[in-house]
């Protein structure tokens, strides 16, 4: 598929099922076999159901796009106010917390896409402090937002279930407006 050939949009309210399915989805493709069951199953218990997404979608604070082919959802981003735990972390501050494609539509520029279009988002009033977690051993994601400007300045443990995994905290400092 063309970068241009999936439609990317907004998520509101009457998303959730949509949203909450999608990101399930791919955080299972994606982290599921790291696993053990139990620890998968409490996890998206806890951060993807119907009731979780209905919550995020309805905060004005925060915005979901899904990425969507032949109106069917493959992937989803997520942004809204930081929320990682890093001292230097301000109110003002923005977090990409979520951005995932199923792996079909990987490696087509609808990354890309979706990533700008969330910054975008992030940025709309004017140039801000902005953060990422990543895990440890996403080393494409890691170069993914090294090409873009954001920085290592910590770590911390990011639960799924009982397990812990380890995750770095990315920064970019405020760009100058274009």
């Amino acid at each position: 598929m063309s970068p241009s050939s999936l439609l990317i949009r907004r998520a509101g309210p009457d998303d959730a099922e949509a949203s909450a399915k999608i990101s399930a989805a791919t955080f299972t493709e994606t982290f599921g076999h790291l696993y053990p069951p139990a620890d998968l199953l409490a996890f998206l218990t806890e951060h993807h159901t119907v009731e979780v997404h209905r919550r995020v979608l309805a905060d004005e604070a925060q915005a979901t796009w899904l990425v969507e082919a032949d109106g069917e959802p493959v992937g989803i981003a997520l942004a809204g106010p930081c929320s990682l735990p890093h001292p230097e972390v301000r109110a003002k501050d923005g977090e990409l917390k979520r951005l995932y494609l199923l792996e079909r539509v990987q490696n087509a520029g609808h990354g890309e896409r979706l990533f700008r279009t969330a910054i975008d988002w992030l940025e709309r009033n004017g140039p801000r402090t902005l953060w990422i977690g990543v895990w440890s051993e996403n080393h494409g994601a890691q170069r993914f937002y090294a090409r873009h400007g954001f920085v290592r300045v910590g770590e911390y443990k990011f639960p799924v279930g009982r397990v812990r995994d380890h995750e770095f905290i990315l920064r970019r400092a405020p760009r100058p407006p274009a």
